[in-house]
């Protein structure tokens, strides 16, 4: 498929969005990795679905970019620049939406991205950094907002994970073993918190076309059409097919889902 007719199916599920005004009305949703891709359509979709919206980002254009895709009707909203690899990191930017909002009903783990490399070229500061990025946010984020979720009660945990880790996508090892973990780390707490009444499930996307992919040299489209012919339905996924499996599991509709791990892959794997 031709970047113009992966464009033109990305126009085509946008413009069929169903959006549900008051799935999130009045909840807490916070967000990270906000500025971009995923992130982006997922505050968007929230913010338009009734959300207070807590976006977490550190790009050094972030809060102007969060700003852009929320717009000026989105409910309350507010921006924390934090680096989440780092406990006291997550732990601020928690405290931050308690403290503006009261609590947090929803987080969402989306922060990451890869060093994508042959295993061999890793050296021992790009594999810290990809672990770091991709399971290190999540713990310390999912550590830092458990405990105001279990006094309240209530919360939805969702993480975004890889669906390379089920098919050993080439170069991806690295990457695999940081969202091996981030998978691994769903079920865990999914049993542990059940009680409390807090969900955890993890969205496993295929390869997502994000602005950043679509604006990736010549020379990368080799792999992508590699990775690309994995994919029964011959085209990457869009952020927002990515983001209503997300918000989904974010609802209070997913009330009796936890624990999961879903692929949203076109049926790249398949039970």
């Amino acid at each position: 498929m031709s970047q113009q007719a992966q464009a033109d199916v990305e126009d085509a599920a946008t413009q069929a969005i169903f959006t549900c005004p008051h799935r999130f009305r009045d909840q807490v949703v916070v967000v990270t990795g906000a500025a971009g891709g995923i992130g982006s359509a997922i505050i968007a979709r929230a913010a338009r679905e009734g959300a207070h919206v807590v976006a977490a980002d550190r790009r050094p254009d972030g809060e102007q970019l969060v700003r852009n895709f929320l717009g000026h009707d989105a409910p309350e909203w507010l921006y924390v620049d934090e680096d989440l690899a780092h406990e006291a990191g997550a732990h601020q930017l928690i405290d931050t939406a308690v403290e503006r909002f009261g609590r947090v009903d929803v987080l969402v783990n989306n922060a990451g991205g890869g060093i994508i490399r042959p295993f061999l070229q890793h050296t021992m500061d790009t594999a810290r950094e990809t672990v770091d990025r991709n399971l290190w946010t999540v713990v310390n984020c999912s550590r830092s907002v458990l405990p105001p979720m279990r006094a309240a009660g209530y919360g939805r945990i969702v993480n975004v994970g890889a669906d390379s880790v089920r098919n050993g996508l080439f170069e991806h090892a690295m990457y695999n073993a940081a969202k091996g973990g981030v998978h691994a780390l769903t079920t865990g707490l999914a049993r542990e918190f059940a009680p409390d009444g807090i969900t955890v499930n993890t969205v496993a996307p295929t390869g997502t076309i994000t602005p950043y992919v679509a604006s990736q040299p010549a020379d990368a489209v080799g792999r992508f059409a590699k990775n690309r012919a994995l994919i029964p339905m011959d085209r990457f996924a869009t952020t927002e097919e990515v983001c209503s499996a997300v918000l989904y599991l974010a609802s209070r509709e997913a009330s009796f889902v936890t624990g999961q791990v879903i692929s949203v892959n076109g049926g790249s794997t398949m039970l």
